[in-house]
């Protein structure tokens, strides 16, 4: 009897032994399966990390511009290898109105546009309640003073025509030109509102003609002088740097209003990025290819700044020269 109660018990000692190994090798196995899922779930948030670490950098290195067709987008593509240079992807996409190029902007899609002057952003962030700065001045496009039946500006007497764009913006602009080369004066403060209403002095009794911009090009043998903005100066085939007696500099009112810049939502002038593309717009291979390219009907926009940063640069060239 007691051998069969000894027997029974060690039966139950190793079953239970058996059970005990069983525990701990499943035990064993959930502990590594456990450490295995960690592993694969920390090498996946790693991987997930660094992409999206690359993708961070791909976008800090991308800027996407928004453009009208001439000549903004086309000055872009010049700017394209200079950026490139410095690391910068320049994307740009071209619209054909001028809503969308600030809708994209202000929503954050792209980093900047590239089309309008400082009264039309003023205007739009005004209407649409966007949040769209100047991030810098680019070019312009200015009025000139062409010949009609004459030829210099020397030769203007009592009774000379002169014919004027009659829109509000464009008489405005033709009228300070007069004024800036001597012609008319305007009263004080009228500014780009200014009409011929406006006219304070002629001492040369000029008449100006007031007519529709797109028909001043048909009208130009029988006027002494006519007034014409870049686009319909082509359409009369004059060129703007040969053909103009006058056009307005960079450190006209005009100009300085009318200049076409770089738009950003508000806070992102100072990125890097933006203030790169800026830089490389202004550069000198970037006014250089204006110059040669548009024969005087885009004009590179030249600030103080700018022309300070030059004349020092030509200071320090004469110096070395003269070492």
């Amino acid at each position: 009897m007691k051998k069969k109660v000894i027997a029974l018990i060690a039966v139950a000692a190793l079953s239970v032994s058996a059970l005990t190994g069983c525990g701990s090798n499943e035990t064993a196995a959930q502990t590594s399966e456990a450490a295995a899922t960690t592993a694969n779930q920390e090498t996946v948030a790693q991987t997930t990390e660094a992409t999206e670490s690359k993708e961070v950098a791909d976008t800090d290195t991308t800027i996407k511009v928004a453009a009208s067709a001439v000549p903004h987008a086309e000055i872009l593509e010049a700017a394209k290898p200079l950026l490139a240079e410095q690391g910068y992807t320049l994307e740009i996409q071209i619209f054909d109105d001028y809503v969308q190029p600030n809708l994209v902007v202000e929503s954050g899609d792209f980093d900047a546009n590239y089309f309008q002057h400082i009264p039309y952003l003023e205007s739009f962030n005004e209407e649409k309640g966007t949040h769209l700065v100047d991030a810098g001045d680019i070019h312009y496009e200015p009025f000139g003073i062409y010949p009609g039946k004459k030829d210099s500006l020397d030769d203007i007497e009592e009774g000379d025509t002169i014919a004027v764009p009659n829109d509000t913006t464009n008489e405005a602009r033709a009228l300070l030109l007069l004024q800036d080369n001597g012609i008319i004066k305007l009263k004080d403060g009228v500014g780009l509102e200014a009409t011929k209403n406006d006219i304070e002095e002629n001492p040369h009794k000029v008449e100006i003609v007031e007519l529709e911009a797109a028909q001043i090009p048909r009208v130009v043998q029988d006027m002494s002088y006519v007034v014409l903005n870049g686009n319909y100066a082509l359409q009369a085939d004059y060129s703007v740097a040969k053909d103009s007696l006058a056009y307005e500099k960079s450190d006209s009112e005009a100009a300085k209003t009318y200049v076409n810049l770089i738009a950003v939502k508000e806070g992102n002038e100072d990125s890097e990025a933006v203030k790169a593309l800026v830089e490389v717009l202004k550069s000198d291979e970037i006014k250089d290819y204006i110059n040669e390219t548009y024969d005087g009907a885009v004009i590179p926009f030249e600030d103080s700044a700018d022309a300070a940063e030059d004349d020092t640069e030509e200071a320090n060239t004469e110096e070395k020269a003269a070492e």
